[in-house]
C-alpha cells in the first residue's frame, strides 16, 4: 500500500539519541548536513551585511550636488 513506507517505519529514536549524546561536537554541528546549512546561512548573512554596508557607504559618500550659477 502507499502509506506503508510512512506508517511501518522502524523506531530509530534511541540510536539517534545515542549518536547525538556521544558526539563531542557543538550542538549546532551534530545533525546531518549541519555544515551545509551553516555554510549557506553564514554566506547569505555575509552577502547581506556587505550589501548593507555598501548601500550605507554609497548614501553617505554620494557625489556633491553641483551649484547652479
Amino acid at each position: 500500500m502507499f502509506l506503508d513506507s510512512l506508517v511501518n517505519r522502524s523506531y530509530t529514536v534511541l540510536e539517534q539519541q545515542k549518536a547525538f549524546q556521544s558526539s563531542h561536537l557543538p550542538i549546532y554541528m551534530r545533525p546531518p548536513r549541519a555544515r551545509l546549512y551553516l555554510g549557506m546561512y553564514f554566506s547569505l548573512y555575509a552577502i547581506g551585511m556587505c550589501s548593507t554596508a555598501f548601500g550605507v557607504y554609497s548614501l553617505v559618500m554620494s557625489k556633491p550636488m553641483k551649484k547652479e550659477d
